[in-house]
């Protein structure tokens, strides 16, 4: 019967999941990124190094218009020397994470500036919010401020002002692109296209699998990414930003061969559909091999790491060529071929009741294992008492074998429980290396043999707790206990621990319901991540 409940958890709660079709590909027109314009006049257009550059740091109030709270933030202007009146601007919008003024965009910052465009690089507006919590429309609102700033300078054509958004922050250029309809253009680096449920649903099945982890592992996945998290006040994972409105400009995007976070063949679909719908069919694509998320060559956590060969050159001209009114004449998609390897889960949503439930079995797991934690530490302090006053007596009069059986599968249930969470965790590390450009371990370990041991393991607890119960009734049975009615003073006898059925002492039979109860609802939780599906 307990194998037959947990069973029918881990099948109730497993959410279906369609990888298909998987391989997709988009194949360029050319393997040559560079980006060309018609020059009929011969104009000198600048390029990288052609100025010397200023850089100017100021502080201006960020304020988040839902709450009026403010942030202190800090804007490096960089500006040509000597490039004269009605410049092109840039302003750059960060990506995931903390980045700051001072430790972001400053290479390809600095490059654009000798090319000559002012450049704004602004501390991420974040203010009290976290990775779960940001407020896009408000970040959106507070780099317009800064769109409006350089549109005041008077060395700036405040038609020629774009943006430059990287993974996250094109979620908030969307935003952006509805409030302000005069932003001249847009580069997006590994644009996330899809919503936050989908784009990081795609990234974390795709990663996991690319791990090396046990299917099982990758069943989490399913689970976690179907949670209603409107229910805690966080409605972010299921905004709407894909709409012709967020391509209605002259749009530059950019992949990396290595970036294993978006889905670069549908989101391409996606962004060109909506581009198209909108009317322009201003739309440049370009894919860099061995690049990474950010365009950067190797491991993005190492510091240093360059941008892709011509990355950096092709998005100056690019950008050169578009605030010149110029036409393009290379290839609209270009570089290597766009890969994907799996689907994006677009049929992902909110399940408000498997969501509650396993809220539920959670906390109640802790709040068991805390109390059973409590009742050992009194078993133990009293036991630590009655030595010092040596005191004789039974302390839990355990009978039948009971105590050990308990210590034994309490034992055995947390250690599956730790090599469970030891298994989770090498995932989420190795997910990590290989979302930063590294490379996935070629022998995973952990992550694939820990999943089929503890569905062993799991079993045998099962039926090791089917024996105890059947102990238990037989001993009540031959007690009286469950006799109808029972027989007569043999509730007695049992609760004063004359004939005990489990022990002598209410504290030791507190103890091990305590503690039997805390060792089935972590059984439950493993069933609720589907560890019972065989």
């Amino acid at each position: 019967m307990m194998l037959g409940v947990l069973v029918f958890v881990s099948n109730a709660t497993a959410v279906p999941w369609n990888n298909e079709p998987t391989g997709q590909t988009i194949s360029t027109l050319t393997a040559d990124t560079s980006v060309t314009f018609a020059n009929p006049d011969h104009v000198s257009l600048p390029e990288n190094g052609t100025y010397q550059v200023k850089e100017t740091s100021t502080w201006f109030n960020a304020k988040r218009p839902s709450t009026g709270e403010v942030q202190r933030t800090n804007m490096i202007v960089r500006e040509p020397i000597g490039a004269g009146k009605g410049l092109p601007a840039v302003v750059f919008m960060h990506g995931a994470g903390y980045g700051t003024a001072k430790n972001s965009f400053g290479d390809v910052a600095e490059a654009m500036a000798s090319a000559g465009f002012v450049t704004a690089v602004i501390d991420k507006p974040a203010w009290s919010t976290n990775d779960v919590t940001r407020d896009y429309p408000g970040s959106a609102a507070v780099y317009d401020q800064v769109i409006d700033m350089l549109r005041g300078r008077n060395d700036v054509d405040a038609g020629k002002v774009g943006i430059y958004a990287t993974s996250e922050s094109t979620w908030v250029s969307a935003y952006l692109l509805r409030m302000d309809r005069k932003v001249a253009f847009q580069i997006l680096l590994s644009p996330m296209v899809f919503s936050p449920r989908e784009a990081v649903g795609f990234l974390a099945a795709q990663d996991f699998a690319l791990a090396g982890a046990h299917e099982g592992y990758q069943s989490i996945v399913r689970r976690a990414f179907n949670a209603d998290s409107a229910m805690f006040g966080v409605t972010n994972p299921d905004i709407r930003t894909l709409e012709p409105q967020t391509y209605s400009i002259p749009t530059l995007v950019a992949y990396g061969s290595k970036d294993v976070m978006t889905a670069q063949v549908e989101g391409t679909e996606a962004m060109l559909a909506m581009a198209h719908r909108a009317g322009n069919w201003d739309m440049t694509i370009r894919s860099y091999p061995v690049a990474n998320h950010v365009l950067r060559l190797g491991d993005e956590s190492t510091a240093g790491t360059g941008f892709a060969d011509r990355y950096v050159s092709d998005v100056i001209d690019w950008a050169v060529g578009q605030t010149r009114g110029l036409k393009q004449t290379s290839e609209r998609v270009a570089g290597i071929r766009l890969y994907q390897s799996i689907t994006v889960p677009k049929d992902l949503h909110a399940n408000r009741g498997l969501t509650v439930y396993g809220v539920l079995v959670h906390v109640f797991m802790l709040v068991m294992l805390l109390l059973a934690l409590i009742v050992a530490l009194v078993a133990f302090a009293l036991r630590i008492h009655a030595a010092v006053r040596r005191r004789k007596g039974p302390l839990l009069g355990f009978s039948h074998g009971f105590g050990n059986q308990l210590l034994t599968l309490t034992i055995t249930t947390m250690a599956t429980l730790a090599l469970f969470a030891a298994g989770l965790g090498q995932v989420v590390m190795a997910v990590v290396k290989i979302a930063w450009g590294g490379a996935p371990d070629d022998e995973p370990g952990l992550m694939v043999w820990s999943w089929p041991v503890i569905q062993v393991v799991c079993t045998l607890v099962v039926w090791a707790w089917s024996r105890v119960v059947a102990r238990l009734i037989e001993v009540a049975m031959n007690r009286g206990v469950l006799q109808f009615p029972p027989r007569r003073g043999s509730i007695r006898a049992v609760v004063s621990g004359r004939e005990p059925v489990l022990a002598s002492t209410r504290l030791g039979r507190v103890l091990f319901w305590v503690t039997s109860i805390a060792m089935f609802s972590v059984l439950l939780v493993f069933a609720f991540w589907g560890l019972f599906i065989y």
